[in-house]
Formats: C-alpha cells, structure tokens, sequence
C-alpha cells in the first residue's frame, strides 16, 4: 500500500509539501540559521578521492536520467545536492529521496500550501532567515534552505529522522510523509 501511495503521489503533477508551521526562533537560531543559507561557496563534490566522488555521480546519474534528461543540468543536480546536503550534515541520498517525494525533481513545483521548488521549501523561511531578493526557484537557494531546515528539524529533534520529516512536511507525528521518503530514500537512493 505505501509503494502505491508513493506511485501515485509521483505521478501527480502536484507538489507533496504539507502545511509546514511558521515557528518563532530564537535570535540565537536565527542567526545560525541567517550564516548557514548565506555562504557563496561554490557547488562542488565533497569525498576522499575525485574517483569515488565519480563513482557517485555516474551512479545517481543513471537513476536519475528518466527524471531529468539534460546530462549536463543533471550533474550540476546531483553535485549541489550533494555538496548542500554534506554541508548541512545530511546524507545526500536521504535528500534525494526527499525531493523525489516532494516535487517530483520539478524545479517549479509549487504546492497548494505555497511551498516552492525542488525541496519545497515555504517562503516564510526567506522572510525568516533570508535576503528578499532570494529566488526559492533557483536550484542553489532551494536546495541550501531546504537542507538548512532539515538540519534544524533534526536539531530539534535529537537526531529523530521521523520526527525531523514530519516537522519538514508539517505533519509531524503522522507516518505517510516520512515513510515516503524513507521508502523512495532506500529503494532509489541507496548507495554504498
């Protein structure tokens, strides 16, 4: 039933972002969280040798040719997921398994809640912690705020994936949304 689920959510053309809350933060979080989308550093991969990084990028290349057909706007994907979610301590195929459920890999998509881009991100965040000339649209900014808000939902919550998901969807302590990324996560995305 949750593979059907998750069929079925891909085929949408909809985004899957729930109704994700608008917390008040500390002026001590904020601040970390202002630095942490901030940085201009450039995408780049981030492993102990350029061959495994290579390794990686053919590998999640090839699962990801159907989804999106550009090879060269796909290796610019994958090395800013990767380099984004390293940066923000996450594993970058448990990110992948995020986007898939939550827009599909769509750049554009917007959900009926008005989250945005591939990680669907809410735009209360860029009035939160960011520039108002930040584009949630734009590949970089979308995935640094999103990987920025897992890493903070993670914080809360001790390390609790579950939770930290349900926090990210805005529904927190039901299982579809974490299951789903889970599943897509593992079933997808999973490399060694």
């Amino acid at each position: 039933m949750r593979w059907l689920i998750l069929w079925l959510l891909l085929l949408s053309a909809n985004a899957f972002a729930g109704a994700q809350i608008e917390e008040p933060l500390s002026a001590s979080v904020k601040a970390g969280l202002q630095k942490a989308v901030s940085d201009a550093a450039a995408p780049q991969l981030v492993f102990s040798t350029p061959a495994e990084g290579e390794r990686w990028l053919i590998a999640m290349s090839q699962r990801l040719q159907k989804r999106i057909p550009d090879a060269k706007f796909r290796k610019t994907f994958l090395t800013t997921v990767h380099y984004e979610a390293t940066r923000a301590g996450l594993d970058p195929q448990l990110v992948l398994g995020l986007i898939q459920v939550e827009s599909g890999f769509k750049k554009y998509a917007v959900s009926s809640s008005g989250a945005r881009g591939f990680m669907q991100v809410m735009p209360f965040w860029v009035r939160a912690i960011g520039a108002p000339d930040q584009n949630l649209f734009h590949l970089r900014i979308n995935l640094r705020y999103g990987c920025t808000i897992l890493r903070h939902y993670l914080d809360i919550e001790k390390g609790n994936l579950f939770r930290a998901l349900g926090r990210y969807n805005g529904s927190l302590g039901q299982a579809v949304y974490p299951n789903m990324v889970e599943g897509a996560w593992r079933k997808n995305w999973h490399y060694e």
